[in-house]
């Protein structure tokens, strides 16, 4: 396990949160923030190691919320372990990851979660997990109170979508939901209807479309839309807290906009390529180019983009992340011939950062203290680990950025730190981008120069019941029934 280095005296940034900026010195002692402000320099111990961040911003290191670091699949595992993809993470300015336990079908899910712990011990930052409920049963149920309890877990992912896989039905959903709700945890959702994905997959191969551009014809938005609206409808009716993961179509952000002006506690995530990519790319040419692109939901025509950004904008969508799933070409052709074969997934947990302030911060759609809400500091509510992560302040988590708003790069996979083979954003330039990356005091990346360290990270628990939940109790107290009391 890599330590903390020596003090670190941070000088002359502005100082971004998601509620303020402010000019301020920010003072790093034993991996934590000890001061900010005028006391930063007055507490400074000599030999404190100086950065310089003049015009620059100071920010919270970013947390993806989602990420698939060494995902195994069809007898094969994504190019990026947990080394690699958290080393990516670290070099675009995203200091923590929530992965995702995914049991098999039957598995306990107290194993798999040892699995991936396991798997994730040579994590360069630091990493939590979500857990996925694939099936249910009493040990299921009993599991899911360890993980929270005993493992500090405190969401549980639910595929609406992968029929005959990992697909959870409408009982699954149910139960699991209520179960997350008595222990204080967000129940999360991939929300496309299975039946109809697998449904349209084989009416589309009818038509003789079996390349990539048949994808998002088996994905359209509406059958996004349905399984949004389904969960949505489902939490509210046992009045529970629902996270919707990857939201990519005006539909389904319609929903949450909609469950929201109700009054119902939904989150959204979106992801930086849905909010930049097109459905155009699985139509290139090359087969190769267009299998790489292969995700779930797919990218879309060009105003759910829009309408993406209008939901950050208006607060129905809360995160950014990435889904980063690196699988190789190679990997990709095992769909050939066939789409619904092709391996989901695609990069981005090294662009996300500067792929949002360029497309948000530089066009106006977001203030800078909003880009640390969307990529940070939401997150790091929603999955009550604020303000110890998501947060320059004292007592926090030193895991910091320093941005440079006037630096520019071109995106490209011959210079990214991701093991994959592909980069969604290539030959896209973007201006503002990370200057130095710290994780738990340490400078992990200096301009250009990646010090990621193997086992490096730590695992965070994340507390159960936080304030949504405790709202939710009191709501559901408040507006609990009681039996009509006659006479006779």
């Amino acid at each position: 396990m890599s330590t903390a280095s020596r003090p670190l005296l941070i000088r002359g940034g502005t100082v971004v949160n998601a509620d303020r900026e402010e000019r301020a010195d920010v003072l790093i002692v034993d991996g934590r923030i000890a001061a900010v402000g005028e006391a930063a320099v007055a507490q400074a111990p000599s030999g404190a190691e100086t950065l310089d961040a003049s015009g620059q911003y100071v920010m919270p290191g970013g947390i993806d919320p989602h990420t698939h670091m060494q995902l195994p699949f069809m007898g094969t595992v994504t190019a990026d372990d947990f080394f690699t993809g958290t080393a990516a993470a670290l070099a675009g300015g995203t200091t923590s990851i929530i992965d995702f336990v995914i049991p098999d079908p039957k598995e306990p899910l107290m194993d798999a979660y040892r699995k991936w712990r396991s798997w994730a011990e040579k994590a360069a930052s630091d990493y939590s997990f979500h857990v996925a409920v694939t099936w249910w049963s009493d040990q299921v149920r009993e599991d899911m109170g360890t993980l929270v309890r005993e493992e500090g877990v405190n969401s549980f992912k639910h595929f609406m979508a992968y029929k005959n896989a990992i697909m959870c039905d409408d009982e699954t959903l149910v139960n699991s939901f209520r179960r997350a709700l008595e222990l204080g945890a967000m129940p999360t959702v991939h929300a496309e209807n299975g039946e109809l994905v697998y449904l349209l997959q084989q009416e589309v191969a009818r038509m003789g479309i079996t390349g990539p551009e048949g994808h998002p014809l088996s994905r359209p938005p509406m059958v996004e839309a349905e399984a949004a609206n389904r969960a949505i409808a489902i939490a509210d009716v046992l009045g529970v807290p629902i996270y919707v993961v990857h939201v990519s179509c005006i539909e389904a952000a319609d929903a949450i906009a909609r469950a929201r002006a109700r009054g119902q506690r939904v989150y959204g995530e979106v992801l930086a390529g849905h909010l930049t990519i097109d459905d155009s790319v699985y139509r290139h040419p090359d087969y190769a180019t267009a299998a790489a692109y292969v995700m779930s939901p797919p990218f879309r025509p060009k105003e759910h983009q829009e309408a993406l950004w209008r939901g950050l904008q208006a607060g129905h969508l809360h995160t950014t992340a990435t889904d980063h799933c690196t699988f190789c070409a190679a990997q990709k052709a095992a769909g050939k011939d066939n789409f619904a074969k092709t391996p989901n997934g695609t990069g981005g947990v090294e662009e996300r950062m500067a792929v949002v302030w360029d497309a948000g911060v530089n066009t106006g759609r977001l203030t800078p203290s909003e880009f640390v809400a969307v990529t940070s500091a939401n997150t790091a509510k929603l999955f009550n680990v604020y303000p110890r992560k998501g947060f320059v302040g004292v007592g926090a988590d030193a895991d910091i950025v320093l941005w440079d708003p006037k630096a520019t790069k071109t995106m490209s996979v011959k210079t990214q730190h991701s093991k994959g083979d592909f980069n969604i954003f290539e030959g896209r330039q973007v201006t503002g981008i990370p200057s130095h990356t710290i994780s738990r005091g340490k400078v992990v990346y200096a301009n250009g120069d990646l010090r990621a360290e193997k086992n490096a990270g730590q695992y965070f628990k994340r507390p159960a019941f936080g304030p949504n939940f405790q709202a939710v109790q009191k709501r559901a107290q408040d507006l609990a029934p009681a039996a009509v009391e006659r006479k006779g």
